[in-house]
């Protein structure tokens, strides 16, 4: 009886080595998602953007210069990379809608490593939160995914009543250009908080008191509408500096009206106003990015880089007059590519950029492959380890994006599939509008038109090349539709 008691101990007392040892070996991660950021930072080369933080962790890490997001808005986006499906197949198309509600049986990227020994919480805004009604509240998030979720809220949710508004007349303030400068410190702002917090979920949680490794997301509000930052961020960017995007009069005299995302009060903006606005976001990313820095220095104060993938990413792109777009929704270059950079422990590559065409979609089974766990077999993603090893391997030839936004802009209110897609390649972007693009077809060669200006689609010298990515372009459709019955 001893001898057996003695036996049954020693197995505990081994699997109980085995498993500290594997959470003192295991690689953490912190996911740190920022709201609305585009690509103007000064990593990615940027003239005026000051983002030192941002900066130094893409010289520690690998910065993705053709990372695409596979919606342009923010529910779908999230829905899509953090359950490693596209968004027809999650069913998330438009913002509002839980995932849950139509595959309950999908794994999202936190819960798999939670139900794996991972300890995981949230800060701030990783799953859809309305911005800024639902600041400080649960937003649209999923439960099952966390141990520990913390929703921290600012001054920046009092003050909207001294915005400076474009559309004044709109009951959504989330969705129209507003902002305001503040006298006031980081850490009075609802993302100054969760900043503050990330720093004590990685203190109270560090695997050496745990015995487990942790997955921590941390999600920035800012820069999505309204900007609201502390005046020493305004004045760091110089009315006088600030150039406005200049298009051709006639830029849009060929593009379908369902690829213009145009809100109220928006068209016809003033320099001046343009300008204040510019100013606005560059303050709101360069707040962020101090932000940004203080998580990194925790993480090397607590001695927890060495063992650390962060990842830092956008939900999608973000356009400031291109096209005289502004904010989010549509499907040229700057509404669909966005910011990605990997840091991963020990990594010789990092430093280095990749121009490997990658989609947003790969991040789940690119975690899964770093922390060495099992990918579930439904993933539609493509691990982006072998770029991390070689940024110059090739993981895909193209990168797949959808929107579903535009149904007032119909020309046929009654069409029940108002949908765009959109294929871009290393050298072309193909878009249709529509089913089989009857609402319209886009065609751009960023080898001689880097700004999208002309609309190649009906130009018989084009012929071929657009028939052939409309080729692809279907084949893409189908699979990102390919549906899950196990997930129902």
């Amino acid at each position: 009886m001893i001898r057996r008691s003695l036996h049954i101990l020693t197995k505990f007392v081994i699997c109980f080595f085995a498993f500290s040892s594997y959470a003192l070996t295991s690689p953490n991660v912190v996911l740190i998602t920022i709201d609305d950021l585009n690509t103007d930072l000064g990593t990615y080369g940027h003239p005026i953007v000051k983002s030192p933080n941002i900066d130094n962790l893409a010289r520690d890490g690998i910065r993705f210069d053709r990372a695409y997001a596979q919606h342009p808005q923010c529910t779908p986006s999230r829905s899509s990379f953090l359950t490693g499906l596209y968004p027809e197949q999650t069913g998330v198309i438009e913002n509002g809608v839980h995932f849950r509600d139509i595959i309950p049986g999908v794994q999202t990227l936190p819960q798999r490593l939670k139900e794996n020994g991972y300890f995981t919480a949230r800060v701030g805004k990783i799953f859809h939160y309305g911005v800024p009604r639902d600041i400080g509240t649960n937003g649209l998030d999923d439960p099952v995914s966390w141990d520990v979720v913390v929703n921290p809220k600012g001054i920046d949710k009092n003050l909207e009543a001294e915005l400076e508004i474009i559309n004044p007349d709109t009951s959504n303030i989330g969705a129209t250009l507003s902002w305001l400068s503040v006298e006031s410190e980081d850490h009075e702002h609802t993302d100054g908080k969760v900043a503050l917090e990330a720093v004590k979920l990685l203190h109270e949680n560090h695997p050496i008191k745990t015995g487990k490794p942790f997955f921590v997301g941390v999600g920035f509000f800012r820069p999505h509408v309204p900007f609201i930052a502390p005046s020493k961020y305004f004045n760091l960017y110089k009315i006088e500096k600030i150039e406005p995007k200049l298009y051709p009069s006639n830029d849009r005299d060929d593009i379908p009206l369902m690829a213009l995302a145009d809100r109220p009060g928006q068209l016809d903006l003033s320099t001046q106003k343009k300008q204040e606005i510019i100013q606005a976001y560059y303050a709101s990313v360069s707040f962020v990015d101090a932000q940004v820095g203080i998580i990194l220095d925790a993480l090397d104060a607590l001695n927890l880089r060495k063992n650390t993938i962060v990842v830092l990413m956008s939900d999608h792109g973000y356009h400031l007059g291109q096209h005289g777009l502004w904010q989010k929704g549509d499907l040229f270059e700057g509404g669909v590519r966005a910011p990605l950079i990997i840091s991963s422990p020990g990594n010789p590559n990092n430093g280095d950029d990749t121009l490997s065409i990658i989609e947003f979609v790969d991040l789940y089974p690119t975690i899964m492959d770093l922390v060495g766990l099992e990918k579930p077999s439904y993933l539609s993603g493509e691990s982006l380890e072998p770029v991390l090893q070689n940024p110059k391997h090739v993981i895909r030839d193209s990168a797949f994006t959808l929107a579903s936004t535009f149904k007032m802009m119909a020309p046929d209110r009654n069409y029940k599939n108002i949908m765009g897609y959109t294929l871009r390649t290393k050298d072309y972007r193909y878009t249709q509008w529509g089913p089989e693009g009857i609402l319209g077809k886009e065609l751009y060669d960023y080898r001689k038109d880097p700004d999208e200006y002309i609309n190649l689609s009906n130009h018989k010298a084009y012929e071929a090349i657009r028939f052939n990515l409309h080729r692809v372009l279907r084949s893409r459709i189908e699979a990102g539709r390919t549906w899950v019955p196990e997930l129902q």
